[in-house]
Protein backbone atom coordinates (compact mmCIF):
# COMPACT_ATOMS: atom_id res chain seq x y z
CA UNK A 1 0.00 0.00 0.00
CA UNK A 2 1.42 3.33 -1.08
CA UNK A 3 0.97 6.26 1.27
CA UNK A 4 0.71 9.78 -0.07
CA UNK A 5 1.78 12.70 2.09
CA UNK A 6 -1.06 15.24 1.93
CA UNK A 7 0.24 17.46 4.72
CA UNK A 8 1.67 20.02 2.29
CA UNK A 9 0.86 21.41 -1.16
CA UNK A 10 3.63 19.38 -2.80
CA UNK A 11 1.98 16.13 -1.74
CA UNK A 12 -1.49 16.89 -3.14
CA UNK A 13 -2.30 16.08 -6.75
CA UNK A 14 -4.35 18.63 -8.66
CA UNK A 15 -8.04 17.81 -9.06
CA UNK A 16 -10.31 18.75 -11.94
CA UNK A 17 -12.37 21.90 -11.53
CA UNK A 18 -16.02 21.52 -10.69
CA UNK A 19 -19.07 23.58 -11.53
CA UNK A 20 -20.63 25.14 -8.47
CA UNK A 21 -24.17 23.85 -7.93
CA UNK A 22 -27.04 23.76 -7.36
CA UNK A 23 -28.11 22.30 -10.69
CA UNK A 24 -31.50 23.79 -11.50
CA UNK A 25 -32.33 21.50 -14.40
CA UNK A 26 -32.88 18.58 -12.05
CA UNK A 27 -36.43 18.14 -10.68
CA UNK A 28 -37.40 21.83 -10.87
CA UNK A 29 -38.68 22.14 -14.47
CA UNK A 30 -42.15 20.71 -14.97
CA UNK A 31 -43.99 19.66 -18.11
CA UNK A 32 -45.92 22.55 -19.62
CA UNK A 33 -44.24 25.12 -17.39
CA UNK A 34 -44.03 27.55 -20.29
CA UNK A 35 -47.74 27.33 -21.20
CA UNK A 36 -49.28 29.67 -18.61
CA UNK A 37 -52.25 31.00 -20.61
CA UNK A 38 -55.40 28.88 -20.90
CA UNK A 39 -55.70 27.20 -24.28
CA UNK A 40 -57.09 29.48 -26.99
CA UNK A 41 -57.39 32.56 -24.77
CA UNK A 42 -57.56 35.71 -26.97
CA UNK A 43 -55.22 37.75 -24.70
CA UNK A 44 -52.31 35.29 -24.97
CA UNK A 45 -48.87 36.77 -25.56
CA UNK A 46 -45.53 35.04 -26.13
CA UNK A 47 -42.46 36.43 -24.37
CA UNK A 48 -39.13 34.87 -25.28
CA UNK A 49 -35.43 35.59 -25.24
CA UNK A 50 -32.01 34.39 -24.14
CA UNK A 51 -30.23 34.29 -20.80
CA UNK A 52 -26.72 35.66 -21.43
CA UNK A 53 -23.58 35.82 -19.32
CA UNK A 54 -21.26 38.84 -19.04
CA UNK A 55 -19.55 37.97 -22.33
CA UNK A 56 -22.87 37.75 -24.15
CA UNK A 57 -22.75 33.94 -24.33
CA UNK A 58 -26.06 32.09 -23.89
CA UNK A 59 -26.51 29.90 -20.80
CA UNK A 60 -27.99 26.48 -21.63
CA UNK A 61 -28.76 25.57 -18.02
CA UNK A 62 -30.55 28.59 -16.56
CA UNK A 63 -34.06 28.51 -15.11
CA UNK A 64 -36.57 31.33 -15.59
CA UNK A 65 -39.72 31.76 -13.50
CA UNK A 66 -42.43 34.15 -14.68
CA UNK A 67 -45.56 35.25 -12.90
CA UNK A 68 -48.04 38.04 -13.43
CA UNK A 69 -51.61 39.28 -13.16
CA UNK A 70 -54.46 38.64 -15.55
CA UNK A 71 -55.48 41.27 -18.17
CA UNK A 72 -57.61 43.09 -15.55
CA UNK A 73 -54.63 43.40 -13.20
CA UNK A 74 -55.91 40.78 -10.74
CA UNK A 75 -53.45 38.38 -9.15
CA UNK A 76 -54.56 34.80 -9.85
CA UNK A 77 -55.63 32.66 -6.93
CA UNK A 78 -56.16 29.42 -8.87
CA UNK A 79 -54.01 26.44 -7.91
CA UNK A 80 -52.85 24.01 -10.49
CA UNK A 81 -49.57 24.83 -12.22
CA UNK A 82 -48.14 21.54 -10.99
CA UNK A 83 -51.23 19.47 -10.17
CA UNK A 84 -50.85 15.81 -9.32
CA UNK A 85 -53.33 12.99 -9.78
CA UNK A 86 -54.52 12.16 -6.22
CA UNK A 87 -55.01 8.52 -7.17
CA UNK A 88 -51.75 7.74 -8.93
CA UNK A 89 -49.54 10.59 -7.78
CA UNK A 90 -48.66 11.22 -11.43
CA UNK A 91 -48.21 14.66 -12.91
CA UNK A 92 -51.38 16.18 -14.38
CA UNK A 93 -50.17 19.70 -15.06
CA UNK A 94 -52.49 22.59 -15.78
CA UNK A 95 -56.15 22.00 -16.47
CA UNK A 96 -56.09 24.30 -19.52
CA UNK A 97 -58.92 26.47 -18.20
CA UNK A 98 -57.81 28.35 -15.09
CA UNK A 99 -55.07 30.97 -15.18
CA UNK A 100 -52.48 30.45 -12.44
CA UNK A 101 -50.19 33.28 -13.55
CA UNK A 102 -47.05 31.23 -12.85
CA UNK A 103 -44.63 29.44 -15.13
CA UNK A 104 -41.15 27.95 -14.93
CA UNK A 105 -38.97 27.07 -17.90
CA UNK A 106 -35.40 25.90 -18.40
CA UNK A 107 -33.33 27.48 -21.15
CA UNK A 108 -32.59 25.17 -24.06
CA UNK A 109 -29.16 24.23 -25.45
CA UNK A 110 -28.96 27.67 -27.11
CA UNK A 111 -29.86 29.55 -23.92
CA UNK A 112 -33.36 30.34 -25.23
CA UNK A 113 -36.52 30.47 -23.11
CA UNK A 114 -40.16 31.35 -23.77
CA UNK A 115 -43.52 31.53 -22.05
CA UNK A 116 -47.05 31.93 -23.35
CA UNK A 117 -49.09 33.87 -20.83
CA UNK A 118 -51.89 36.43 -20.66
CA UNK A 119 -51.12 40.07 -21.32
CA UNK A 120 -50.75 41.53 -17.82
CA UNK A 121 -53.00 44.35 -16.66
CA UNK A 122 -51.87 47.33 -14.61
CA UNK A 123 -51.71 47.08 -10.81
CA UNK A 124 -51.65 50.20 -8.67
CA UNK A 125 -49.32 52.85 -10.08
CA UNK A 126 -47.15 50.36 -11.99
CA UNK A 127 -47.34 49.89 -15.74
CA UNK A 128 -48.36 46.37 -16.79
CA UNK A 129 -45.46 43.96 -16.34
CA UNK A 130 -44.45 40.38 -15.66
CA UNK A 131 -42.24 39.52 -12.70
CA UNK A 132 -39.24 37.32 -13.46
CA UNK A 133 -36.86 35.31 -11.30
CA UNK A 134 -33.62 33.93 -12.79
CA UNK A 135 -31.57 31.00 -11.49
CA UNK A 136 -28.27 30.22 -13.20
CA UNK A 137 -24.86 28.67 -12.60
CA UNK A 138 -22.51 30.94 -10.76
CA UNK A 139 -25.38 32.74 -9.04
CA UNK A 140 -25.47 32.04 -5.33
CA UNK A 141 -28.67 34.06 -5.01
CA UNK A 142 -31.42 34.15 -7.64
CA UNK A 143 -32.14 37.44 -9.40
CA UNK A 144 -35.43 39.32 -9.73
CA UNK A 145 -36.40 41.60 -12.60
CA UNK A 146 -39.45 42.73 -14.56
CA UNK A 147 -40.61 42.55 -18.17
CA UNK A 148 -42.63 45.56 -19.30
CA UNK A 149 -44.48 45.13 -22.59
CA UNK A 150 -44.41 48.07 -25.02
CA UNK A 151 -47.56 49.70 -26.35
CA UNK A 152 -48.79 52.07 -23.66
CA UNK A 153 -46.04 54.69 -23.62
CA UNK A 154 -47.89 56.94 -21.15
CA UNK A 155 -48.10 54.10 -18.61
CA UNK A 156 -44.41 53.25 -19.10
CA UNK A 157 -43.42 56.91 -18.61
CA UNK A 158 -45.46 57.12 -15.40
CA UNK A 159 -44.20 53.86 -13.89
CA UNK A 160 -42.38 54.71 -10.62
CA UNK A 161 -39.60 52.13 -11.11
CA UNK A 162 -38.89 53.03 -14.73
CA UNK A 163 -38.98 56.75 -13.88
CA UNK A 164 -36.01 56.25 -11.51
CA UNK A 165 -33.78 54.83 -14.27
CA UNK A 166 -31.91 56.57 -17.04
CA UNK A 167 -33.09 55.78 -20.56
CA UNK A 168 -30.41 53.19 -21.31
CA UNK A 169 -31.02 51.22 -18.11
CA UNK A 170 -34.79 51.54 -18.52
CA UNK A 171 -34.50 49.84 -21.90
CA UNK A 172 -33.24 46.64 -20.28
CA UNK A 173 -36.67 46.16 -18.68
CA UNK A 174 -38.85 46.82 -21.73
CA UNK A 175 -39.38 43.94 -24.16
CA UNK A 176 -39.14 44.50 -27.89
CA UNK A 177 -42.21 43.90 -30.06
CA UNK A 178 -41.57 41.25 -32.72
CA UNK A 179 -45.00 40.82 -34.24
CA UNK A 180 -48.58 40.20 -33.18
CA UNK A 181 -48.54 39.40 -29.45
CA UNK A 182 -44.85 38.34 -29.53
CA UNK A 183 -42.11 40.05 -27.52
CA UNK A 184 -38.35 39.56 -27.16
CA UNK A 185 -36.71 39.96 -23.75
CA UNK A 186 -33.08 38.94 -23.27
CA UNK A 187 -31.72 38.68 -19.74
CA UNK A 188 -28.07 39.74 -19.49
CA UNK A 189 -26.64 38.76 -16.11
CA UNK A 190 -23.73 41.23 -16.12
CA UNK A 191 -21.52 43.35 -18.33
CA UNK A 192 -22.53 45.79 -21.02
CA UNK A 193 -26.31 46.10 -21.24
CA UNK A 194 -26.80 44.25 -17.94
CA UNK A 195 -30.48 43.82 -17.10
CA UNK A 196 -31.72 45.87 -14.16
CA UNK A 197 -32.23 43.52 -11.23
CA UNK A 198 -34.32 44.28 -8.16
CA UNK A 199 -33.62 43.78 -4.49
CA UNK A 200 -36.50 43.10 -2.12
CA UNK A 201 -36.08 44.01 1.53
Amino acid sequence: MTRIDTSGPDGVSPTPSHTVGPFYGYALPFRGGEEIAPLGHPDTVTVHGYVLDGEGRPLPDALVEVWGPDPEGNLPSADGSMRRDPASGGFLGRNGVEFTGFGRVQTDADGHWYVRTLRPGARGHSAPHLSVCVFARGLLVHLFTRVYLPGDEAALAADPLLARLDEERRGTLVAGAEGPATYRFDIRLQGEGETVFLEFQ
